[in-house]
């Protein structure tokens, strides 16, 4: 069911490619929508291009996650939906000042604990939490709670995938520890987009992504963004399933063994709250 009710909606990694489209997408529907990316440039003028409010945060520092989560808080009554769009493949194996795998850092650590500190109001809201994750964490991802830097077997699609996985087992649990009180959660893979993705990635991904060929044979930011905006305009229940993850606009088929497991998803909640420092919940 499509909503004709304004949302609040607040969109990390939307200063360029998918999250900036489902910016422009969801801002012409008359939708309030909350642009956050790393570049304070980049980032006010897709908010100037909307009609929004911008803030700024590089989530390879955490005490940055802390403030965007205060700042959202303070500027919004209430948030209807949070797409943890931010993340990508990075380069070589790098610890952010937290002492986090960089990688594991951008993509699973940062929105987790923004997700956590915003979690309140996304309950009062009866919000929706969208993730970006990927095909990747089927191909690449294995996830060792042991070695979550992947200190014994890093390489930079190894490490992406893993975190994309990770972002489907938060999906999961999300939905099971919450559903009942009113948040739902999805994660999507948004199909190969001719975005900067993989710029600063010295893995295979780099030059299929950036070369001219690649960027003529993969779908536009709109197309990638489309799913992203689906989550968010229609209610779950009728226009999609809560705590599922999607590819090509269904219920994925075809996912990585330990995307279902349970167990593995609860362990990763409680490890990932450890790490950043918040209540498990």
């Amino acid at each position: 069911m499509h909503t004709t009710t304004p949302k609040i909606i607040v969109i990390t990694g939307a200063s360029d490619g998918i999250g900036a489209a489902a910016a422009r997408l969801l801002s012409a529907a008359g939708h309030r929508v909350a642009v956050v990316g790393r570049s304070p440039e980049k980032t006010a003028h897709v908010a100037r291009e909307v009609g929004g409010e911008h803030f700024v945060a590089d989530f390879t520092n955490l005490a940055d996650v802390r403030r965007l989560a205060a700042e959202l808080d303070a500027a919004y009554p209430r948030i209807d939906v949070l797409a943890n769009n931010a993340g990508g493949i990075l380069g070589d194996r790098t610890r952010t000042a937290d002492g986090h795998e960089r990688t594991l850092q951008v993509n699973h650590l940062a929105p987790f604990l923004l997700t956590s500190l915003l979690l309140d109001k996304l309950l009062a809201s009866r919000a929706a939490v969208i993730q970006t994750s990927s095909v990747g964490a089927r191909l690449f991802g294995h996830l060792d709670l042991d070695d979550l830097d992947h200190d014994r077997d890093f390489t930079a699609h190894r490490a992406y995938g893993t975190a994309k996985l990770e972002n489907i087992l938060f999906t999961t649990e999300l939905h099971r520890r919450f559903h009942d009180q009113g948040v739902s959660s999805a994660a999507f893979h948004p199909g190969g987009v001719a975005t900067n993705f993989g710029a600063e990635s010295t893995s295979f991904f780099r030059p299929l992504y950036q070369s001219r060929i690649g960027k003529m044979v993969l779908a536009t930011p709109e197309k990638g963004a489309s799913q992203l905006v689906r989550f968010a305009q229609t209610e779950p229940g009728a226009g999609w399933q809560s705590g599922a993850y999607y590819e090509g606009g269904r219920v994925a088929r075809r996912v990585n063994p330990q995307a279902r497991d349970a167990d593995l998803a609860r362990r990763l909640w409680d490890r990932s709250a450890e790490l950043v420092g918040v209540d498990a919940r």
